[in-house]
């Protein structure tokens, strides 16, 4: 049994079209989700995004399409396709798409051990 779901095995594909923009909402898919590791993929419509939050775990975005606004402690990364940045646990932080492009954006949280 496979822990890597909503995806197609052995194939190759690009990640960015496993996930599409819808107006004014931000969409997600999430490929793996238990204890120790979360995966998702995500499609912000312009200017659409997730407010200030924590995680309990390390969280690494790689931006996959479109241009991405971080806010981790109060400093802002902008982020184009590509591109890695990592959101330390238990610091706040926010995603934002841009206002003129949406942004793709796969997800890792490495979660500690409980």
């Amino acid at each position: 049994m496979s822990i890597l779901n909503n995806i197609d095995h052995k194939q190759a594909l690009l990640l960015k079209e496993q996930v599409a923009y819808v107006e004014g909402q931000v969409v997600s898919k999430t490929l793996v989700q238990n204890n120790g590791l979360g995966i998702t993929l995500f499609a912000f419509a312009k200017g659409e995004g997730v407010s200030t939050h924590e995680s309990k775990g390390d969280a690494l975005v790689t931006a996959l399409e479109g241009a991405g606004v971080i806010t981790i402690d109060d400093t802002v990364y902008n982020l184009k396709e590509g591109e890695s940045i990592v959101m330390p646990a238990r610091h706040p932080h926010s995603v934002y798409a841009a206002k003129d492009k949406g942004f793709k954006m796969l997800l890792v949280v490495a979660f500690p051990e409980a």
